[in-house]
């Protein structure tokens, strides 16, 4: 009887059950994993991921430039309004990454190694300056509402921006010098604290503006719509920035989640369709309303 336990089971008994329980699972696992490996290390499989990211990239690249003129047809007299510098830099992003995904057997064996890392970082920069124009455009709302300086807003967007590209650039030049692991390691850290930066900026502009309209003693359709579309953005690019910084990170402390190499198809494939074509195609379904034909003189480019 001393070897039964409060069950009343013997312990030659439990331990069997246990590996009879316990095998299934391992033997799921190893075939996940294999799985994994085997759709990373099969060419159709990196041609036909990339060759999907490139086609859906593409896809909202179009849809950007359709809606930029549709957007021009409406009001040309206004030129450059922020609504349409929004709708040609996600063009310009989303195109440039189609490209660069349709030859991804090019880009990933460039030579030297700092032509790959352009390839890739560049669009990512280029898509921080294109959401924070967002930021920047609640930026100068809020201020507005609250009789706030706005002349320094602009500043700041093209400052930080400027610094954000002279940044990356010398760590290309490190990289194009004296490629090592410290140098990756510091670029990864910088794009980082990139989009932390930016997902901030949504979670202190979208929310402040949020919860001004909340407050707004007027119901009505417009306002209610505005609440919702403020709030949806918010959310939507708070979160992919949040997420590109955790992968980021990851990816820079662990090489099996590297993100620059050819054989992590499905990796990239989550990570970019998770913080960026997702986000993008979201965003700009969302901000798809065009501006009326009849424009007063506090007409807001983005509706």
């Amino acid at each position: 009887m001393r070897t039964r336990i409060i069950t009343g089971m013997p312990l030659e008994e439990l331990s069997s059950s246990s590996m009879t329980i316990t095998t299934p699972f391992l033997e799921i696992a190893a075939l996940m994993t294999n799985w994994w490996d085997e759709i990373n290390d099969s060419t159709q499989w990196q041609d036909g991921i990339f060759f999907a990211l490139c086609a859906t990239y593409a896809l909202v690249s179009t849809v950007a430039l359709i809606q930029l003129i549709r957007i021009e047809l409406r009001v040309p007299e206004y030129g450059w309004t922020t609504q349409k510098v929004f709708h040609l830099m996600n063009f310009i992003v989303n195109g440039v990454r189609a490209i660069v995904f349709g030859f991804h057997k090019q880009v990933f064996f460039l030579s030297p190694k700092v032509l790959t890392s352009i390839l890739l970082d560049f669009p990512g920069i280029l898509f921080f300056s294109t959401y924070t124009l967002l930021v920047l455009f609640w930026a100068e709302i809020y201020h507005q509402a609250r009789s706030l300086p706005t002349d320094k807003l602009r500043i700041l967007y093209i400052s930080t921006n400027a610094a954000v590209y002279f940044i990356q650039f010398c760590i290309w030049v490190f990289i194009w010098v004296d490629d090592n692991s410290v140098v990756e390691f510091v670029g990864k850290i910088f794009i980082a604290v990139v989009s932390f930066i930016a997902a901030l900026g949504f979670l202190l502009y979208g929310g402040r503006l949020f919860f001004m309209l909340r407050r707004f003693p007027i119901e009505s359709k417009g306002r209610r719509k505005k609440l919702h579309e403020v709030g949806s953005v918010t959310a939507i690019c708070f979160t992919c920035f949040l997420i590109r910084c955790f992968v980021v990170v990851l990816s820079a402390v662990d090489k099996d989640a590297s993100l620059d190499v050819l054989n992590h198809p499905v990796l990239n494939l989550i990570y970019y369709m998770l913080v960026e074509i997702l986000p993008s195609a979201l965003v700009l379904y969302i901000l798809r309303k065009l501006p009326p034909k009849r424009i007063s003189a506090q007409y807001h480019p983005i509706r």
